[in-house]
């Protein structure tokens, strides 16, 4: 296994290929332009780095998913969502959702959202491959989540709450509309005990790669990812 250097051509090494010690560390380099960064989710390939350094492109084994319908919803969290004191929506403010992640990570120290990457994920969100989960309390953004769009597959990518469970009831949105749509998978890319109490378990690598090739071609209604306001 060995770290390879990427330049401006738009290609990656394969994911088994990534070093065990950091798990997962597959490349350095290139840039950040949406092309690219599509070439990464469909090979199981994502970006995660601080402002310090330059662009390093991870594959974990094991990988952390969820299944929609297996979202672990406990007691609080569905009594929040019966109370109906927060609205949801989809795709009403990907530019918001973003900066407000930058600004407050909720799973502590990892990944700055940089500038580059705030700037190329708001294009793929304008191209129709990013999307967001809005969670208002009247006018005031309080929490919310966004990732990319692969067929049947979900990346999750980031989210943050302003709100006690606020996060919480954001990807319980997300499950119940993706699922509806015929959703299969969230890919949640490293596991963590916040996402763990939501359901979220670890699959082998290979185990992901095989459901990726299956899942991002798979076909989704147009309806999915229009601009919405979310049900519980």
């Amino acid at each position: 296994m060995y770290l390879t250097q990427l330049d401006e051509r738009l290609w990656f090494p394969e994911p088994d290929t990534a070093l065990t010690d950091p798990d997962g560390l597959l490349a350095v380099g290139g840039d950040l332009r949406p092309e690219r960064l599509l070439l990464a989710y469909r090979m199981g390939i994502f970006p995660w780095y601080d402002a310090s350094q330059p662009p390093l492109w991870w594959s974990p084994d094991p990988r952390a998913v969820l299944v929609p319908d297996e979202l672990h919803v406990s007691r609080s969290l569905a009594k929040l969502a019966r109370q109906q004191r927060y609205r949801l929506t989809l795709n009403h403010d990907f530019e918001a959702v973003i900066r407000h992640c930058r600004e407050l990570r909720e799973d502590g120290p990892g990944t700055w959202i940089t500038p580059d990457i705030e700037h190329n994920y708001c294009r793929l969100h304008h191209q129709g491959h990013a999307h967001s989960i809005e969670v208002w309390e009247g006018q005031r953004l309080v929490a919310g989540l966004y990732g990319i769009g692969l067929g049947r597959l979900f990346c999750g990518e980031s989210m943050f709450h302003l709100v006690s469970n606020g996060s919480k009831l954001a990807m319980l949105g997300l499950c119940r509309h993706f699922a509806r749509h015929g959703g299969a998978l969230v890919d949640c890319q490293l596991p963590n005990p916040h996402l763990q109490s939501l359901g979220v378990v670890s699959w082998p690598r290979s185990r992901f790669l095989h459901k990726l090739k299956e899942l991002q071609h798979a076909p989704m209604p147009a309806s999915c990812w229009q601009p919405n306001e979310l049900s519980l």
